[in-house]
């Protein structure tokens, strides 16, 4: 049998996990500690038949010596999936009933968070330049994975994946076809750059920044999912100071914020899509 297959099949304890997340945190100052430990440890199961270490000790050892490893681990721990208009009734919703609020206002500020490679925000500019508002919108794209985040400054993406994204916009029931946002190029679709010109992309670790501005809307979608209680209440408070009063703030379909202390501050403006409206400081 195979190193890597031991790898598989040898279960990796809790207090092995916290023996890493303490090493993490000692040598490079980055939290795990209040990450869900279940989804955590599948990806450092991952990471260690990936890269065929035997144990959580070999992991140590490299990450002591290879920090560009570590960039590497870390960019592994904090990948997400994403896909562009990911539940096409959200964006239907955004379409219908929340931008003709924004459309009031004399500028949109937008903090897409944790946006991963950027389907999210083109998603959004590609809805705001439908409603005619693309030129008054102002979006902040942030990330801790600065590879994924440079991929959505690039707007380049493989052509195999577009077909969910097609199928979305279909679904979505947007104007025009969602081919005419991008051009082809060898095996990948480049998105026109004019819609992201307002979009600024920077890194930023939930964890442990502070508030970074105020929006009108913030969509934190399918990352809350991986913290634990005490994160996702800090979390939602982070937003919650960084929304204007009647600000929107936007979670994933399997998400809620209804248990988060914080969550006194929104009423629910959609139970379905899991939106809500800041109602208070």
């Amino acid at each position: 049998m195979s190193d890597n297959s031991n790898i598989e099949t040898n279960e990796i304890t809790i207090n092995e996990i916290k023996r890493l997340i303490a090493f993490v945190k000692m040598q490079y100052k980055f939290d795990f500690g209040n990450y869900a430990l279940s989804s955590f440890k599948r990806r450092i199961e991952r990471i260690l038949s990936l890269n065929s270490f035997a144990t959580i000790d070999e992991l140590i050892v490299k990450l002591q010596n290879d920090s560009k490893f570590y960039d590497e681990f870390l960019r592994e721990v904090t990948v997400n999936t994403t896909e562009m208009f990911r539940s096409p009734s959200l964006w239907r919703k955004l379409r219908d009933e929340i931008l003709p609020i924004l459309a009031n206002y004399p500028s949109i500020r937008i903090w897409s968070a944790a946006c991963s490679s950027g389907e999210e925000v083109y998603s959004l500019a590609i809805v705001l330049k439908e409603a005619g508002l693309l030129h008054k919108a102002k979006i902040l794209a942030t990330d801790i994975n600065d590879v994924v985040l440079q991929k959505g400054k690039d707007g380049t993406y493989w052509n195999r994946n577009m077909e969910v994204n097609e199928n979305n916009y279909l679904r979505f029931e947007g104007k025009y076809k969602l081919s005419d946002y991008y051009s082809k190029k060898d095996d990948n679709v480049v998105f026109d750059k004019s819609l992201i010109q307002d979009v600024s992309f920077k890194t930023f670790d939930l964890v442990q920044n502070e508030q970074y501005s105020k929006f009108d809307l913030i969509f934190c979608r399918n990352v809350m999912i991986y913290f634990n209680p005490e994160l996702q209440n800090k979390v939602v408070d982070l937003f919650g100071r960084s929304l204007f009063m009647k600000g929107f703030f936007i979670v994933g379909e399997k998400e809620t914020i209804a248990f988060c202390k914080s969550s006194e501050r929104f009423e629910t403006f959609s139970a379905e899509e899991r939106i809500y409206q800041k109602i208070k400081e």
